[in-house]
């Protein structure tokens, strides 16, 4: 096939506009799960297709979070594509050993063609709306990035400009600034790689329960989560019964990349890697109780990722049985935290 012959959308799938642009791998992402997935864990980013002018506000385990907008809206879930981007090239120049900083100069082009964007140019005016929502919308927090927790007031985006104009007045080239905020999460490696099929999800809710299932199910076979606690993390305004219907909706479609979703018992929904075999629990459960305990020996860390890579390990180890699974998680923990 040549190069931007455009491949046909399937079922609930935008078409892969550049399918040989194989500049934009996901491997310049750093692929073991770190431990402050900030915009992954929480809802940051707005899911509406319409100018979202609510404030949001959301709290969970002790994380606090206001997300005001500007007169344009929230940031959506779509305006992401450019922060991804931006990750991604900071990743790939941090892996090279190049020195990085939180300006990048980028080519509209490129982010376009990366984020399986059109490139006309109405693609371009997209682009610059997104570039101002992203600068206008306002965080307060105290979640950590980079093992640092501080209380702070910042936008996704510290600012944007247009450097280099073609002769019609499209950007040919912009200059972002990163916030310190996620440029820090950036310089600690707490990211994630993400499937490329991730920017061909038509609906934001499809991308905002891969983003949740590829956090939280990380190297796990499976994850399982309660109705109520994907809906509060996804930040859908939906009410429970209509958020149900559109998990249903995902079930029946099955396009999500990399994962596959069931509806168990208990009003429990079933995450699991594609094309691995699904052979229960990766490890004795652990209680919130247990949890919470962790994050007290381990603030900042997150417990979830802890726990993968600690079932990771029973498991390798011969699934040996265990009197008290808590204390030996806990114990974990503490060497984990001990050794940095």
């Amino acid at each position: 096939m040549a190069q931007g012959t455009v491949q046909p959308a399937g079922p609930g799938l935008l078409p892969d506009r550049y399918p040989t642009a194989d500049f934009f791998l996901c491997d310049i992402f750093d692929a073991l799960p770190k431990d402050d997935l900030a915009t992954m864990e929480h809802p940051v980013f707005s899911l509406s297709t319409r100018p979202d002018r609510r404030i949001l506000e959301y709290e969970h385990n002790g994380v606090q979070m206001t997300v005001t907008p500007s007169v344009r809206g929230l940031a959506t879930i779509h305006d992401k594509d450019i922060l991804i981007y931006c990750v991604s090239q900071l990743m790939a120049a941090i892996n090279a050993g190049r020195a990085v900083s939180r300006t990048l100069h980028l080519r509209a082009h490129d982010l376009l063609v990366a984020s399986n964007r059109e490139t006309s140019g109405d693609g371009y005016k997209r682009l610059r709306d997104a570039f101002e929502r992203l600068a206008g919308t306002r965080i307060t927090t105290n979640i950590a990035t980079g093992e640092i927790e501080v209380t702070r007031g910042f936008g996704l985006i510290e600012s944007w400009e247009i450097v280099r104009r073609s002769r019609g007045g499209r950007m040919i080239s912009v200059a972002v600034t990163l916030s310190e905020w996620l440029f820090r999460a950036v310089m600690a490696k707490s990211v994630l790689t993400l499937s490329r099929d991730y920017f061909r999800l038509r609906k934001p809710l499809e991308r905002r329960i891969y983003e949740l299932a590829r956090k939280h199910c990380g190297r796990q076979p499976a994850w399982t989560v309660s109705v109520d606690t994907l809906l509060k993390k996804s930040g859908s305004a939906s009410p429970r019964r209509v958020f149900r219907k559109m998990l249903r909706d995902m079930i029946a479609a099955g396009h999500l990349p990399d994962y596959d979703m069931t509806e168990e018992p208990g009003d429990l929904i079933r995450f699991t890697q594609k094309g691995v075999v699904d052979d229960g629990p990766r490890g004795p459960a652990l209680s919130p109780d247990v949890l919470d305990r962790a994050r007290e020996l381990a603030p900042g860390r997150d417990v979830y990722a802890l726990e993968a890579d600690w079932q990771d390990y029973w498991r390798r180890s011969g699934r040996p049985a265990l009197r008290n699974p808590g204390a030996a998680f806990l114990g974990y923990v503490r060497t984990r935290v001990g050794g940095g």
